[in-house]
This record gives C-alpha cells, sequence and structure tokens, in this order.
C-alpha cells in the first residue's frame, strides 16, 4: 500500500514538474522578442500612413501625405494633392483606405485639425492628382478611426474632435455593397473628449464607444436610438484609439489606455462582482510619454494578441511632458499576470523612431509576417517582421 501511495506520488510529482516545465517553455517562447529590419522610406514628416494596393497590380503600398508609395519596393512615389501646412504640422491626421464611390479604385479618408473637416481623397486609377471631397465640416480632427459600429460588414468612419460632438459618418452603398461617394452623419453624443475607442463593454452583442469621460452604450438601432453614456471613468487625454479587448481571459471586456499627452500606459480590468461594471487600474509603463496611438495585433503568429504602440515625437511641438526623452516603438506581450515591454526601435532622434498619430500593421512582402508602418515628424519608415528565430 505505502509503496503504490509512494509511486503515486512520485509520479504526480514527475506529472506535475511536466507541466511546470511545459509552461515555463511555453512562456520563455511568449517571451522570445521578434526581430524587426528597418528601411526608411521618405524624410517627410507626416504623421499618418495607410496601406492599400493603389494601382491594382495586387501589391501592397503606403499613402502618407501628399505621396503614394509604390510597393514592394516603396522607392517610387506618385504625388496625390497638395496637404496644408500649418508651423511643424501637415494638415492630415489619418489615413483610412476605402473605395468611397465603387469605382474599383481604393481611395482613402482623411481629416484634419486646422481645415476642421473630414474629406475623401479620389483616387483617378493613374497618376493624375487625386480630386478632394469634403465629407463634413466635422471640427477640429484629432484623428479618424475606421470602425463596423451597425455590424453590417463595412465600417463607419469616427473622427476624434475633442470638445465637440461625437458623430459616426456611414458610407452610403448599394444593394451589392458599392460606395455611392456619400456619407449619413449620425450623432452620438453631445461632447467627446481626447481619444476613442470601440468594443462591446457590457457583453450585449453590440459594440459601444468609448470617450475619455465615460462609454457609450450602443442601443438596438443605433442609427436612431439613444446611446447611453456611463460616466465610469476620466481618462485626461487619451489615445486613439483606446483599445477594448479581454486582457486577462476572463470573458469581459478591458480597456488599455495611452496619455497622448502626458506620461503613462495602463490597462483598466473590468470587474462585476458588485452586480454593476467597475474598473481597476493596472500600470503597463509609467516612464514612456506620449502614447498616442497603438494597436492591438497577433505579430508573431502565436495566436495572442500584443499591444503595439509607441512615442509620438513632438506632438505639441515640444510642449509635452517627456517630449525630450528618448523616441520609441513598442510591443507588449501579455505573460498571464501582466505586460511585458519589448523594444522595437528606441533612442535620440534619427536612431529611435516615434509612432505619429496614425499607423499601419499589414504583410507588405508576403511572407504571412505582419510589418509595421509608422510616419511622424520623425519620418516615414517600415518595420519588417523577421520573426523571432
Amino acid at each position: 500500500m505505502k509503496y503504490h501511495s509512494v509511486k503515486f506520488a512520485f509520479t504526480f510529482l514527475m506529472g506535475a514538474c511536466a507541466s511546470l516545465s511545459a509552461q515555463a517553455q511555453q512562456k520563455e517562447q511568449r517571451a522570445s522578442p521578434i526581430v524587426f529590419e528597418k528601411k526608411m522610406i521618405a524624410s517627410e514628416s507626416v504623421e499618418s500612413v495607410g496601406v492599400a494596393d493603389v494601382d491594382n497590380d495586387g501589391k501592397p503600398d503606403l499613402i502618407s501625405g501628399e505621396f503614394w508609395y509604390k510597393g514592394p519596393e516603396f522607392f517610387d512615389r506618385y504625388y496625390i494633392a497638395e496637404v496644408k501646412r500649418e508651423r511643424e504640422y501637415w494638415d492630415d491626421f489619418a489615413t483610412i483606405p476605402m473605395d468611397v464611390n465603387g469605382d474599383g479604385n481604393v481611395d482613402f479618408i482623411t481629416g484634419g485639425w486646422f481645415n476642421k473637416s473630414l474629406i475623401w481623397r479620389e483616387n483617378p486609377g493613374n497618376n493624375k492628382p487625386w480630386k478632394s471631397h469634403e465629407i463634413d465640416e466635422t471640427g477640429n480632427v484629432e484623428t479618424a478611426r475606421a470602425w463596423d459600429i451597425d455590424q453590417d460588414g463595412y465600417p463607419e468612419i469616427i473622427p476624434n474632435n475633442p470638445n465637440l460632438p461625437l458623430k459616426f459618418y456611414k458610407l452610403d452603398r448599394t444593394p451589392s455593397g458599392k460606395g455611392q461617394g456619400k456619407f449619413t452623419k449620425v450623432q452620438v453624443a453631445d461632447k467627446q473628449g481626447h481619444g476613442l475607442g470601440f468594443g462591446d463593454i457590457n457583453g450585449d452583442g453590440r459594440g459601444d464607444l468609448i470617450i475619455s469621460s465615460g462609454w457609450l452604450e450602443a442601443p438596438k438601432d443605433i442609427m436612431k436610438d439613444k446611446w447611453i453614456l456611463h460616466s465610469d471613468f476620466t481618462f485626461e487625454d487619451a489615445s486613439v484609439p483606446m483599445i477594448v479587448a479581454d486582457v486577462n481571459g476572463d470573458s469581459k471586456n478591458d480597456i488599455i489606455v495611452g496619455q497622448a499627452h502626458s506620461y503613462g500606459l495602463d490597462w483598466y480590468e473590468q470587474t462585476t462582482k458588485s452586480g454593476a461594471i467597475s474598473w481597476i487600474k493596472h500600470t503597463i509603463d509609467p516612464f514612456t510619454s506620449q502614447y498616442h496611438t497603438m494597436d492591438w495585433v497577433d505579430l508573431d503568429g502565436d495566436g495572442k494578441m500584443e499591444l503595439v504602440t509607441g512615442k509620438r515625437y513632438r506632438a505639441h511641438n515640444g510642449g509635452d511632458p517627456g517630449e525630450k526623452d528618448m523616441v520609441g516603438l513598442y510591443y507588449f506581450q501579455w505573460n498571464g499576470e501582466a505586460f511585458v515591454k519589448q523594444t522595437i526601435s528606441h533612442g535620440p532622434y534619427g536612431d529611435g523612431k516615434g509612432i505619429g498619430v496614425y499607423f499601419s500593421i499589414a504583410d507588405l512582402n508576403g511572407d504571412n509576417r505582419k510589418d509595421i508602418i509608422v510616419a511622424g515628424k520623425d519620418g516615414l519608415c517600415v518595420f519588417f517582421n523577421r520573426g523571432n528565430e
């Protein structure tokens, strides 16, 4: 009897050790950093870049400011349209690819802080200048994002207009889904602050909108019914976007927030222990400033998401806390307990690389790895993902 007990205990112990060893190996593999190869594309100081097949040759191109860059080398560039400059800024704070008029050529949507408008630029299908069309005079555009608000399979456009009404714009489409060149505006709230996010907070299957002063619960009819504001938090000058994701795997969506114009990167754990939704703050990185934009994406192909973000260079022309700190681009891996910071690029201007206000992640060279494309006052740059081997 004792022999069997000892044998069982030994077997159990060996099994537990093997399990812990496997977990340790999995954790070690998870933490293995990805290698990125940096390639400077241009010294332009526009702060936004998008990825799309501009010339329909089956290869992704880059769109940034006044030019598009032909892939896969991104050396040849072609003029799009004039972008006005205001002091250190080019008035172009988003690059959202979309075939707006349904002609088979990808156009893009952008917005300006100084022109106070949301516009779309029409791809002529040749190397002639692109025509610009005003969607709406929205007020100052910090940046804009595209999310499928009404869950019809097509994204809507949501500009971040600090201190102005929150609204989204739905592209009018034919029954077959082709864009018709015009948008329908829907106002969601009377006021928004700096920062914007989208995701299902309360688990009802509908995507809610997150602003710096709370979250707006989506109604059943998002085009007509009232959105309900829940003033659960104050995030000050929050990032665009704020990420809505189930960080810790408890089947409740949490919120990841960067401070766009000061120090701090945090995640807020959603809890419903008291019967109502509440939030617990967890620090990710308090030592870096100007986390203005971010993305939640599987960079290494292991089925788990990473947080990609970085420091915006000269966000307020040198006026923000931490402006003179080193600039950088990073990704963070969740290890089951906390976020682990991995450096893609870090250093002084010209060595490290910032992230701008709108960046893109896409497989540029067909190797099934997601590359990172960043613009900013410190130039336009691609970081090719070479994997973690």
